[in-house]
């Protein structure tokens, strides 16, 4: 499942970009923590009962949060290139998680083990500011999905997902943007038809 390949370093130096100015050393001692990961399609990533021990950015690829309600499959979170994904109340509380994670395309992923991270954040300032980055970005995205599905209407709810993913929108099978957004796969079918109307 994990076998060497990509380049660690250009990745130390985007997440660096994204998140945090880096000096060369502590780019050095980024790259030391990253572990390199390849997913076939439908692979899990992480199930249900282990625990979370690492946050994830994605490189290339697509994956997938998601979890079971009454015996039906409900998608929390839908990740592209370049993002961030963690299942944080497992990765804090270092207990096991209840939702599960898979590629729903190839991809390749690359692990920051949070004990690692933790102990290099300790000495290196822009490690430290890199990691409450992706910890509050990861938060403000939870919070923008719970407002989306709580106060916005199937249309707007569509309307937004379009505006703040797009290559979600266009690489996820309709079923999990469905489920994404709370609605069934037939509302999408009818909210996607009248939005290219509009």
């Amino acid at each position: 499942m994990k076998e060497p390949l990509g380049n660690t370093r250009d990745i130390a130096r985007e997440l660096a970009r994204k998140y945090s100015t880096m000096t060369h050393d502590e780019l050095d001692t980024l790259e030391s923590i990253l572990v390199p990961m390849k997913f076939a399609k439908g692979q899990k990533i992480l199930s249900e009962g282990e625990v979370c021990q690492s946050i994830y950015y994605i490189d290339r690829g697509l994956i997938r949060q998601f979890y079971y309600k009454h015996g039906k499959e409900v998608t929390e979170h839908i990740g592209d290139d370049h993002s961030i994904f963690m299942c944080i109340e497992s990765l804090f509380k270092e207990e096991p998680t209840r939702l599960q994670v898979e590629a729903i395309e190839q991809s390749v992923i690359y692990a920051l083990p949070k004990a690692e991270l933790e102990k290099v954040a300790l000495h290196n300032v822009n490690i430290q500011i890199l990691y409450r980055k992706i910890l509050e970005e990861s938060l403000i995205l939870s919070q923008i999905h719970a407002d989306l599905v709580r106060f916005e209407t199937a249309q707007d709810r569509y309307k937004k997902m379009c505006k703040l993913m797009p290559q979600v929108v266009l690489r996820a099978p309709l079923v999990f943007i469905a489920s994404y957004l709370q609605m069934t796969p037939e509302t999408l079918s009818r909210v996607r038809a009248s939005t290219l109307l509009d």
